[in-house]
């Protein structure tokens, strides 16, 4: 690999940001794809289903016989409240290879007890976030019921560009926060992002199997190429 390209891998990694080598398989000759370029690449379709499933491998493209070298950052899981959900959905997140980090400020619910191995931050969403360096590759969750919490953590989640940002409540709960949101200056665009309520409609009841809805989700909104409409995953 050139000095060059090994300099750009690293650099990109260092950011946590995605890229791909591309190695012509009958020439040798490399070539580094950051992922902001990706769209305007001639495998670009290529690029992004290698992107979505974080998986190395050979290619048949028009180029020719291609190996795809990824290099994807580590996924990471936010969870806003040390509530029930949060106990079951660490380690789940964990098991799927997420480092999972709690924030929660009402130190009655965050607790080495609870949450054993689990990082936990109790101090308010404006205080937590910002060391955390949240960014694409993480998947951001509200849990806490109380918009002095929750809102503050989703305001933050939609300035670091979450790749998946998910809120506990009803469809009328959520309709009020999204009168709340609306009353900060936060964009359509933005709110449509909002994945309420949270988790695949698997009928989920029980705290473990509302978590499993929300890794479901988590895992889909991750690997799964976009859909044209944000209520097209309902």
């Amino acid at each position: 690999m050139k000095l060059s390209i090994l300099s750009a891998l690293n650099t990109e990694r260092a950011a946590r940001r995605a890229v791909i080598v591309v190695t012509d398989v009958e020439s040798g000759v490399q070539r580094l794809v950051k992922a902001a370029d990706v769209a305007n690449d001639p495998l670009a379709d290529t690029l992004k289903a290698r992107l979505r499933s974080g998986k190395s491998g050979m290619a048949e493209t028009g180029e020719g016989r291609v190996f795809l070298t990824v290099h994807v950052p580590p996924p990471r899981l936010v969870a806003i409240g040390a509530v029930h959900i949060s106990q079951a959905l660490a380690p789940m997140a964990r098991l799927l290879g997420y480092d999972v980090t709690v924030v929660d400020p009402r130190t009655a619910f965050a607790t080495p007890e609870r949450f054993p191995d689990v990082p936990l931050i109790a101090e308010w969403p404006d205080v937590a976030l910002p060391p955390l360096n949240v960014d694409h590759y993480t998947a951001f969750v509200a849990l806490t019921h109380d918009p002095k919490i929750d809102d503050p953590a989703l305001l933050h989640a939609f300035e670091r560009g979450c790749f998946y940002i998910g809120a506990l409540g009803s469809k009328k709960t959520h309709g009020r926060r999204v009168d709340r949101l609306k009353g900060q200056g936060v964009s359509d665009a933005d709110l449509a992002r909002i994945h309420a309520p949270i988790g695949l409609s698997i009928g989920a009841i029980s705290p473990p199997e509302i978590a499993v809805a929300i890794m479901g989700e988590i895992t889909a909104t991750l690997r799964q190429e976009p859909r044209q409409s944000p209520d097209a995953r309902r």
